[in-house]
């Protein structure tokens, strides 16, 4: 190829395309004669550099064991020089001399063949598969990173120091009743928009239906299910959800029916498991104030007064219906002996009996 302008293109006169050959036959499809000219073209690109391989190893195996008669010689002539001269060593200290002189023989035929190795290989052709190289090869997806699973404690404790820390402003977001209220808050407030701000608007509604809040109750589950309809579609993109609640809302302004029938399907099940657990809450907390209040009434020797009453029989507790030491006596008499001693210590150690020391000595032997 002529150069002009002082450029010189002969660079380019050895470039070999596959695409651009005009050999092709009819009797097999043009794709797949190239197919097989390309896999054709790579097996010899591959011999000829396994050949190049094998040369270098062998070039590197010849050093090596050069380098290691090199050092017997010498050990061999420092040996005889020193006066341990005899008919054994000189034989073998000839055939180490020898093997040197092979050896390095040996190398500059391997070196020969290199150098013919390497300008064959200047003399090959460009293709497809050599004309370039990869500068570098980088690919960066901006998705989400898979973070460490959280345990249970830290979850506890993260929640609890976001709720301490924005308790007010995810209080004001709950309020929020218009789309675009909330998405300009959420804009100001960008941190809000995560796990920990879902879960703190389920517990103020739990709050809120506890102390019968009904409407405040039913505003936050609504903002509360716009919050994880933002982080549902965050994890659906692979996203961080601060960089997609707006997509959520321009959708929610022009949804069609079946997108806000879901909506307000979550809706009413989150009010459902809301009422449902304020519910146990309070009856957790009657029960909790009942144990209390038993804990409190229990005699000396831990049992319920109540519950040793209604356990009495009917003259017994008549007895002490009218705190008739006489009543109890004549109960008593009528009771056969094991089982008046049972009621009479179940009522010491309840507190409903709290007889004088020697009263109660002389009612058990009774």
């Amino acid at each position: 190829m002529s150069s002009r302008a002082g450029v010189d293109y002969s660079a380019w006169d050895h470039i070999y395309v596959s695409d651009d050959e005009d050999v092709t036959s009819p009797y097999v499809d043009t794709s797949s004669l190239f197919r097989m000219r390309h896999r054709a073209r790579l097996e010899k690109m591959a011999e000829f550099q396994q050949r190049g391989e094998d040369l270098e190893n062998n070039l590197a195996e010849g050093q090596r064991l050069q380098e290691e008669a090199q050092r017997r010689l010498k050990y061999l002539e420092e040996r005889i020089k020193d006066g341990e001269q005899d008919e054994e060593r000189e034989a073998e200290l000839k055939k180490v001399r020898d093997e040197v002189k092979k050896l390095k023989k040996d190398e500059k035929s391997f070196e020969k063949l290199m150098e013919e190795h390497r300008r064959e290989e200047k003399k090959l052709s460009w293709n497809v598969d050599t004309i370039s190289k990869e500068g570098f090869n980088k690919s960066v997806l901006n998705i989400k990173p898979v973070g460490k699973e959280e345990t249970q404690e830290t979850k506890v404790e993260k929640h609890k120091t976001f709720m301490e820390k924005y308790a007010k402003e995810i209080k004001h977001f709950g309020m929020l009743g218009r789309w675009d209220d909330s998405l300009k808050y959420l804009s100001d407030n960008p941190h809000l928009v995560c796990e920990e701000t879902a879960n703190c608007l389920v517990v103020i509604c739990i709050d809120f239906e506890i102390d019968e809040k009904h409407a405040l109750m039913e505003q936050v589950a609504h903002q509360a299910i716009v919050m994880q309809f933002i982080l549902d579609l965050a994890r659906t993109l692979s996203v961080d959800p601060r960089g997609c609640f707006r997509q959520f809302f321009s959708k929610i302004k022009t949804a069609d029916r079946p997108y806000l029938d879901a909506f307000n399907r979550e809706l009413e099940l989150l009010k459902e498991r809301v009422r449902r657990c304020a519910q146990t809450r309070m009856e957790g907390a009657m029960q909790e104030l009942v144990e209390e209040e038993r804990q409190k009434r229990l005699g000396p020797g831990g049992l319920d007064p109540v519950e040793v009453y209604e356990s009495l029989p009917r003259e017994l507790q008549r007895s002490f219906d009218e705190k008739s030491v006489q009543m109890m006596q004549e109960a008593m008499s009528k009771l056969d002996p094991e089982e008046g001693k049972y009621h009479l210590m179940r009522c010491i150690d309840s507190g409903l009996w709290v007889p004088d020391s020697g009263e109660g000595e002389d009612e058990e032997e009774d």
